[in-house]
């Protein structure tokens, strides 16, 4: 097997199990830092947590809008239709 000898293995084995402690201590302070980060960030916008009230409904108001009629809608869609003929006429220029 060489100059291999089972102690060097032993040594670079150990090593390798001594550099994995490291960075499992180092990920789990980073989770930490990560963990307090996003309660700072929770307590500033509470709205950003999941299943949360958006910002509509945090501040009360519910916008109560009558649903579109079929003709309603065909005027809608004519003049947008208007509208990006235009602008594309205005950008060819």
């Amino acid at each position: 097997m060489g100059d291999c000898s089972f102690s060097h293995i032993w040594r670079l084995l150990l090593a390798t199990l001594d550099l994995k402690e490291y960075a499992r201590r180092g990920a789990e302070a980073r989770v930490s830092e990560l963990t307090q980060e996003l309660a700072a960030i929770y307590r500033a916008f509470p709205g950003l947590r999941r299943g949360g009230a958006s910002t509509a409904a945090a501040s009360g108001t519910v916008r109560n809008r009558k649903p579109m009629t079929a003709a309603q809608k065909k005027e809608v869609s004519r003049r947008m239709k208007k509208y990006w003929a235009e602008r594309r006429k205005a950008n060819s220029k």
